[in-house]
């Protein structure tokens, strides 16, 4: 099975599972963006931008560690937490079934 289920919680709180196919080489930016969530992605997903800023809530154990440039970008966020991650730089995979996230490029503007 290529599927997995990820929980995206938006910006008003509103929590959905949905399935993620994970032959396509996306990255869970991309699957974001594909399901209409307002991800600005404005880099293109280089790792420059951080408007794809999540919160891993379950299943941070599943990531691959954050390369040093997603680090520099998360540095610099004023709501980074030790769960926070750039979505462009983590490709949807198998072992991500079940993962739970929360949008969190917003808060960062608060």
């Amino acid at each position: 099975m290529s599927d997995i289920k990820i929980k995206v919680q938006d910006y008003s709180g509103e929590v959905k599972e949905l399935e993620a196919p994970t032959d396509m080489g996306l990255s869970l930016m991309e699957f974001l963006k594909a399901n209409e969530y307002p991800i600005l992605a404005t880099c293109g997903g280089m790792a420059l931008c951080a408007t794809c800023h999540v919160k891993v809530e379950e299943g941070m154990d599943a990531l691959n560690e954050p390369g040093d440039q997603e680090m520099d970008q998360l540095d610099i966020l004023p709501n980074a937490e030790f769960n926070s991650r750039l979505a462009c730089q983590l490709r949807l995979h198998p072992d991500m079934d079940g993962l739970s996230i929360r949008l969190a490029a917003d808060e960062d503007q608060e």
